[in-house]
C-alpha cells in the first residue's frame, strides 16, 4: 500500500455529517478526547481516535432530512483504556448519556451516549479475555 499523508492509515473510516464542522470538531475533541488530524477548509476534518480515524463532514439541509431518522441507528464503538475515567469526562459535557459503565459477559465494560449530532457512541474497555462460546457467541 502506498502511504498518503493526506489520508489516514486506518482501514475503516466512518464519515459523519454535522451542521457545523467546526462546532462538531471542537465538541468531539473536548468531550471525547479525539484529536484533530487534518482540516479541509470549513467543510471537512479528520479526527484521530486512538489508532482509528473519523471524518467530520458538513451536511446540507437535504442530508439532515435524510439522516433525521437514521442517526439513532448509526453507532460507532471506540476502545478506551479506562472507560470509567472516560465516562466521568463525557458526563461533564453536553453528551446525552444512554447507559452508565457496565460489565458485560463478553469481557467488555461499556457505556453509551449520543453526541451533538445525534450519533450513538459506545466506549468500550476490555476487562477479561472471554471465549465467545461462554456467553453465547459463535465464532466463525
Amino acid at each position: 500500500m502506498i502511504a498518503n499523508r493526506s489520508m489516514p492509515a486506518a482501514v475503516v473510516i466512518p464519515e459523519l455529517a454535522y451542521r457545523d464542522v467546526s462546532e462538531a470538531v471542537g465538541w468531539l475533541c473536548d468531550s471525547f478526547g479525539f484529536t484533530l488530524r487534518l482540516r479541509v477548509a470549513s467543510h471537512r476534518a479528520q479526527l484521530d481516535v486512538g489508532a482509528g480515524t473519523i471524518v467530520v463532514t458538513e451536511a446540507n439541509a437535504l442530508d439532515f432530512q435524510l439522516l433525521a431518522g437514521m442517526n439513532r441507528q448509526i453507532g460507532i464503538m471506540v476502545r478506551v483504556d479506562d472507560v470509567d475515567q472516560h465516562f466521568t469526562k463525557v458526563s461533564r459535557s453536553l453528551a446525552r448519556l444512554i447507559s452508565k459503565p457496565t460489565d458485560h459477559p463478553y469481557g467488555e465494560r461499556q457505556y453509551a451516549c449520543l453526541d451533538l449530532g445525534g450519533y450513538k457512541w459506545t466506549f468500550s474497555q476490555t476487562i477479561a479475555d472471554v471465549t465467545p462460546e461462554s456467553w453465547g457467541g459463535t465464532p466463525a
